[in-house]
Parts: C-alpha cells; structure tokens; sequence
C-alpha cells in the first residue's frame, strides 16, 4: 500500500524505471544464455553474433514509427501493446530449437521493444519538470544498465538450477506483471490522474494544444542527423558491450561463475554513469543556463574518456586490467545517456517521441552491425582487441559530431501556407 501512496509523478517514474530494467534484462539476457544454446546447437561465433543483432532490425524500423505512435495515440496503449509483444518474445525465446527459431524470437523481441524509449520520453515530456529531463532520462537509463549488471549472475543461477531455456521464462513472467501494473497506474495526462495534487500539477510542464501544424519529418530528420550520428558512434560500443563482454571474459579463461561476476562489474559501471550523467547535465543547465554545455559538450568530453580508457586493451592481456579499461569506458559511456535523451525533448518538445525515435535509429543501427562486425573480426582473425579498435575510431568521430547537435536551437516547424481563396481571381476575370 506504501507503493500507491507515492506521489503519481514519483510512481510513473518508477514504473518507467523498472520497464528500462526489464527490457533490457530481456534483451541482455541473450548474451548469457549464449553460452549454454550456443553448445547445444554448435554455433559459431558469427552465428551467435546474427542471433544477437536480429533483435535490431525491427527494433530499428519501429524507433520511428513507434515515436510517430506514441505521440499520436499516447505513451499508455503503445506500452501495453509493445509490453505484451516482447513478453511473448521472451517466452518464445525459450522455446527455441535452434538457429533460425532463436532468430525469430528475437526479431519479435525487437518489434515489442521497438516503441518503449520513445514512448517513454514522449511519457516524460509531460510528466517530467524540464529541469529534471536530464535525471529523468538518467535514472531510468541506469536502471537499464542496472538489468545489464543483473542479468549475468541472474541467468546463470537460473541456468545452473534449471536450464537457458527457463532463465527466459522467469523474464518473461516478470514483463507481463509490469504490464498489468502499467494499465492500473498511468494517465496519458497528469492533469486526468485521481490521485494527482494541484502543487504537482504547477511543478509540471503545462498543457499545450496539440500543435496543428503538419510534421516536416525530412526537416526534422535533417535537425536531428547529427544526433543520430552520435549515437551512432555511442552505440557502437554499447552493443560491443553488452553483446561480448560475458564471451570475452570466457575467452580469457574464467568459469562460468566468475564470468558472471566480472560481466555484472562492468556493467554496474554503466548504472552508475547513468545515473550521474542526468545528475550532472540538469545541474550544468541549472547554473549556466546553456544547453549546449549541459548536453553536447559533457557528451563530447565524456566520449572522449570513453575513447581513452579503451585504448588500454590494444596493449594488455591482464584480465583485470581489461576489467578495469572496460568498466571505466561503460561509465565513462553511460554519462552521456541523460543529456542525449533529454536532446529530443530540447529540439522538438512537441514530438519528442518522434525526434527521440529518430536519435534511437543510431543506436539500433549499430545494435544491427557491432555484434556481427564483432562476431567476424573474431572468427576471422581469432583477435578480440579489432571489435574494441573500431570503437575506439568511431567514439573519436562522435566527439566532433557532438559540436553539430546545437540542443539549444530549438526546431523551426515553419509556417502553414494560407489558404487558396479563389474568389478574388474570380473577380479579377469578371473585371477583365
């Protein structure tokens, strides 16, 4: 009962959070799991790698179609519909016979997935202070990496009990009880919620009429390209991570028990960078009231520390070293996620579902290409230092690119033509 006496504001966020931690304990979890199908259906690794990406593809083509969604028919039934589509996923995955079925389970995953981000920030354009965007998009994001962090020991206890197979069946179970929680607890406007105060109401943004005019999706997508670009460049790595840390460890000659520790310990770097990252960038506005130094510049610097703390692992094989390189590159990666996903909201606070499914596009194109380009270079050459070399170009591209993103330009719809009126041509003729 101490849950439904929290403040709306503070129990829509949670409800956020634990989705961003659900969804990406369901996504992640494949990494894990890798290790035990990965054997019985004899797999390679450029295999495994096809088999981790085919969550991207339609995760990809729904970033902005599910923008498009969510701002059109509201953040509550996009999230319950795409909740039980990667519920289903979840459990389909453990179903699986081999390669092809695990690739269908994952490309439905992706389908479900595709919509929640931006559906959650067009969820927190409304619900969220602007002062606050940053630790909202923070906070939420560390829990996604809180999922990452949990989900090698957790599967891997599930794994040893029981099998890869239930490990994705005890997620599944645990995304439709969000769902049902989802439907009970949110209003589309706060302003509708029973329980919601006046005084929350004021701290909030305030209603606008919905704007009329037509979305110029190729100018948007044009404002937004070095944005996109960017996280581009940031997901790269993210999805190197998440996809091979567990088999890298392996490879480096750990059990499964202590891969399972050293994974969640890189991975808990990224929480608490999500975390401060928000934190850091809503403070950095709050003093300066520059966004372009709460937003592209922290995450220029911050792609350059990320940059510089993989540059280790060209040069050293110490396990623990290359534990340390890759937790401090996760945090140092993870500072960026509050003031880039408070960018959207910046640029165009009237689609910001839309702008933000656009900006996802980077990241879910990377989510397709990383673990396969990784999986190749591996299989190809039996290096695990060339995946971490293309991060390491690619993170310096995204520091110039940060420079372009400009959050504090905010996008210009234009004006509505005025409307034909022909009676005047009309007379003009009769006069004639």
């Amino acid at each position: 009962m101490k849950f439904l006496r929290l403040r709306p504001t503070t129990v829509v966020l949670s409800m956020l959070c634990a989705m961003y931690f659900i969804t990406y304990l369901d996504r992640v979890n494949v990494s894990t799991a890798a290790v035990g199908f990965g054997a019985e259906f004899d797999l390679t690794k450029t295999e495994i790698g096809i088999i981790f990406s085919a969550f991207a593809y339609p995760y990809l083509v729904f970033q902005i179609i599910g923008g498009w969604v969510s701002d059109r028919f509201g953040a509550k039934r996009t999230l319950v519909v795409c909740g039980m589509v990667w519920a289903g996923a979840t459990a389909l995955t453990g179903l699986a016979g081999g390669f092809v079925s695990l690739i269908i389970a994952r490309i439905l995953l992706g389908l479900g997935e595709g919509a929640t981000f931006p559906a959650a920030t067009a969820a927190m354009s409304r619900w969220v202070p602007k002062e606050n965007r940053g630790f909202a998009q923070g906070i939420t994001h560390a829990f996604a990496r809180l999922g990452n962090a949990l989900a090698p020991a957790a599967m891997i206890a599930v794994m040893a009990a029981y099998g890869w197979r239930e490990s994705f069946y005890v997620c599944a179970a645990i995304s439709f009880v969000w769902v049902m929680l989802w439907m009970l607890v949110f209003t589309e406007l706060p302003k509708d919620h029973p329980r919601i105060s006046q005084q929350e109401l004021d701290s909030l943004p305030p209603p606008k009429p919905k704007n009329k005019l037509p979305l110029p999706w190729g100018r948007l997508f044009k404002r937004m390209s070095p944005v996109i670009v960017v996280y581009f460049c940031y997901g790269w790595t993210l999805w190197l991570l998440l996809s091979w840390v567990p088999m890298y460890f392996m490879n480096m000659g750990l059990d499964l028990k202590n891969t399972a520790i050293f994974a969640s310990t890189v991975f808990f770097g990224g929480v608490v960078g999500d975390t401060l990252g928000g934190i850091i960038s809503d403070r950095l506005y709050a003093r300066t009231g520059d966004l372009n130094k709460a937003r592209s510049l922290m995450v220029a610097i911050c792609l350059s520390f990320t940059l510089l703390a993989l540059l280790p692992l060209m040069f050293t094989k110490d396990i623990y070293v290359s534990l340390a390189c890759l937790a401090t590159a996760f945090f140092f990666s993870e500072l960026t996620i509050g003031p880039m996903w408070a960018i959207p909201m910046d640029i165009a606070p009237d689609h910001s579902g839309t702008a933000s499914g656009m900006m996802n596009t980077g990241s879910a194109m990377a989510a397709i290409i990383s673990p396969v380009a990784a999986g190749m270079l591996i299989d190809q050459f039996g290096n695990w230092q060339l995946p971490f070399l293309v991060s390491i170009v690619l993170l310096a591209i995204g520091v110039v690119l940060s420079f372009r993103m400009k959050p504090q330009n905010k996008f210009d719809y234009g004006k509505p033509m005025p409307p034909l009126n022909p009676k005047p041509s009309v007379a003009i003729a009769v006069n004639k």
